[in-house]
């Protein structure tokens, strides 16, 4: 009977402890713990991040987070975490979410458009990954690197190529220019590399050539003709004599910071500095902006034409007037010149 009642109470004590565990393992594993009502929901989990960080973000998404504190340490999920943007889905278990974040590091579309300067563009990526945009910044102008891979400060920002990439959110500065350069160099076909051969060009020659022509005009269908005008110019040893050039030798003044010149004046022609392609033959010595790929293309395959000029069309805004001789280029330019003044813009 003594050995009756041991037995008894062996399995009710075995009976106790089977339901505790199968309570911790609905509780903990099974059972959906999720408190949002979206379809899912994401963190964003920074490079060496600690526990108690992932915690935060996760405490508002969750029903109980005593239970995921749980599970986490059982899974050793606390001294293992990895960096990344994961996805938490309506529903999901404690242990959906561990096996998530552990393991399911979801890519992001990372895109940026005609960035002016490598300042914007620094600032403009900071905006979509982990890496902030001083260390990106710090990245870009690397001295050592530029030298290795044949850029200098004028013409690293031709190595960024305006267009969308899929990146996970944890890269860093470094791990982003170099993907880049990875771009740079697989644009640059062998087919390519021969066109700009052909035109006695550099690829970042090319690169400050589609600069200053993204400048002259975002129409993709124009672009071709303008850089034809410009290459017609080089062959025959005339000046670029490009306004964008103007512009952009201006802006580095301190008496031009903060301001937008509307109108390409004497006195910006005036302007010593090697952007002056009124009073300097040849190419500037690096890009004005960022180009769009379209005119790095009209670049490398212009229309072949007899213009020497163009001017902005007053009637078809964003268009150019075409000319072979100064002498037509003179009227188109004086009736874009009365245009501006009928607009009240003199500067």
């Amino acid at each position: 009977m003594y050995i009756k009642k041991i037995l008894l109470a062996i399995v009710l004590i075995g009976l106790v402890v089977a339901a505790f565990f199968a309570n911790f393992v609905y509780n903990a594993m099974l059972k959906p713990n999720t408190a949002f009502n979206n379809d899912i929901a994401y963190i964003y989990i920074p490079t060496n991040a600690t526990y108690q960080e992932v915690r935060r973000q996760l405490e508002p998404l969750l029903d109980n987070i005593n239970s995921f504190d749980k599970l986490a340490e059982r899974k050793k999920y606390k001294s293992n975490i990895k960096a990344g943007k994961f996805a938490i889905k309506k529903a999901m278990t404690n242990n959906d979410i561990i096996n998530s974040i552990r393991s399911n590091n979801l890519p992001i579309k990372l895109s940026f458009n005609n960035q002016e300067t490598l300042e914007k563009l620094a600032g403009r990526v900071a905006n979509q990954i982990e890496a902030d945009s001083l260390s990106l910044l710090k990245a870009m102008n690397n001295t050592s690197f530029l030298n290795t891979n044949g850029f200098n400060q004028a013409t690293a920002l031709g190595m960024y190529l305006p267009n969308s990439y899929e990146f996970f959110w944890n890269t860093s500065a470094d791990t982003f220019r170099n993907r880049m350069l990875k771009e740079y160099n697989r644009f640059w076909t062998d087919t390519r590399k021969q066109k700009a051969n052909n035109l006695g060009l550099s690829q970042n020659q090319v690169m400050a050539l589609a600069s200053i022509v993204y400048e002259e005009s975002k129409q993709a269908t124009e672009q071709p003709r303008i850089a034809g005008v410009y290459i017609n110019r080089m062959k025959i040893g005339m000046p670029l004599q490009a306004d964008p050039t103007l512009k952009f030798a201006a802006y580095q003044l301190p008496q031009y910071k903060n301001t937008i010149i509307k109108r390409v004046l004497n006195v910006h022609k005036a302007i010593d500095s090697p952007y002056n392609t009124y009073k300097y033959l040849g190419l500037p010595p690096g890009l004005i902006a960022m180009p769009d790929i379209s005119a790095i293309e009209a670049v490398l395959n212009y229309e072949k034409h007899n213009y020497l000029y163009f001017a902005a069309d007053a009637n078809r805004f964003g268009y150019h007037k075409f000319a072979k001789t100064l002498a037509q280029h003179n009227n188109n330019a004086k009736e874009y010149q009365r245009y501006l003044t009928l607009q009240g813009i003199n500067k």
